[in-house]
């Protein structure tokens, strides 16, 4: 069994060219010598934002889903709150943002549920879900490119959605596997 030194970089990137730009993602293509010292490309999708996730919990352990039709994968998607905040902006302000905005909830408690890489074989995509307690409630303010659906569960049916494969979303799949394991002790 051979050392593994977890900073060396096996991979030399000869050239790198922006092959697609917009507000949310840059699309680069790289050429490459590969671990194996060939010739190779890869191409790196990069969000120009951090992903931001939310569970919202109240004191019975209830929480908040949003629906909303998914242009990428051409469905329908319950998911936890979600949204992005611009890199350089404390995250915790952008989840508030978040919830306020898709759910209508102002929380008062807030902790770190997780930090995540998403797909990070093919992007730099960074996420951070917060666990939200102490809630009001006031009108949420979707953006534009929102049609959002709304629904209140109690967490115990957020996780059996999960666990049926009714929420399919990364995010929320890992954000509530880690809440129910916390919840019983673990």
């Amino acid at each position: 069994m051979s050392l593994i030194n977890e900073n060396h970089n096996p991979w030399k990137t000869l050239t790198t060219e922006v092959k697609y730009d917009n507000p949310w993602i840059q699309i680069q293509h790289s050429d490459v010598i590969n671990p194996a010292g060939n010739p190779g490309i890869y191409g790196v999708v990069h969000f120009k934002n951090l992903a931001i996730g939310i569970i919202p919990l109240d004191e019975n352990n209830n929480t908040w889903i949003v629906g909303q039709f998914r242009y990428a994968i051409n469905e329908y998607s319950w998911e936890i709150p979600e949204g992005g905040g611009k890199h350089g902006v404390d995250p915790i302000e952008s989840a508030k943002r978040e919830l306020l905005e898709e759910c209508g909830i102002i929380a008062n408690n807030w902790e770190r549920l997780i930090d995540m890489t998403l797909s990070n074989s093919a992007t730099d995509e960074r996420a951070i879900i917060y666990v939200a307690r102490d809630l009001t409630f006031t009108e949420s303010e979707p953006e534009d490119t929102e049609e959002l659906g709304l629904k209140k569960i109690h967490f115990d049916e957020l996780f059996q959605m999960v666990m049926d494969g009714k929420i399919t979303d990364s995010m929320s799949v890992a954000a509530i596997l880690k809440l129910k394991h916390r919840m019983l002790g673990h």
